[in-house]
């Protein structure tokens, strides 16, 4: 699903393979739960949330695994000791096995992403 077109982030989860919709959905609860004063929105064919109008958070459903966008360079540096032995992007986790998430590595992400508003890269 590299691109959706989806209107939103009910029909992107809709959407998204019977596999790892149920990875996804938790993904948007934690991001609804830890993520207070953000803003859901689609951006770039993928749930995202804001803050004043500012992308920090996304997840996407790629081909081969579902992305958890970081986009606060500060976040993603006070957990670099964390975050070494996972699969990284620039600015992105790359979770191949939906079952495998560290739910915990994110729920923390997002509360430090909620408690410290950065500059997103």
């Amino acid at each position: 699903m590299v691109q959706s077109s989806a209107q939103d982030v009910d029909q992107y989860l809709a959407e998204a393979p019977e596999s790892r919709r149920e990875a996804l959905t938790r993904l948007r609860a934690l991001c609804r739960e830890e993520l207070t004063g953000f803003r859901e929105v689609m951006a770039y064919g993928m749930p995202a949330y804001e803050r004043e109008g500012t992308g920090e958070i996304a997840f996407a459903d790629q081909k081969q695994y579902i992305s958890f966008y970081l986009l606060s360079t500060d976040v993603r540096d006070a957990f670099a000791d964390r975050l070494a032995s996972h699969d990284m992007g620039k600015g992105c986790l790359r979770f191949r096995n939906p079952q495998e998430i560290d739910f915990t590595l994110v729920r923390d992400l997002l509360r430090a992403t909620a408690a410290t508003p950065g500059t997103p890269c």
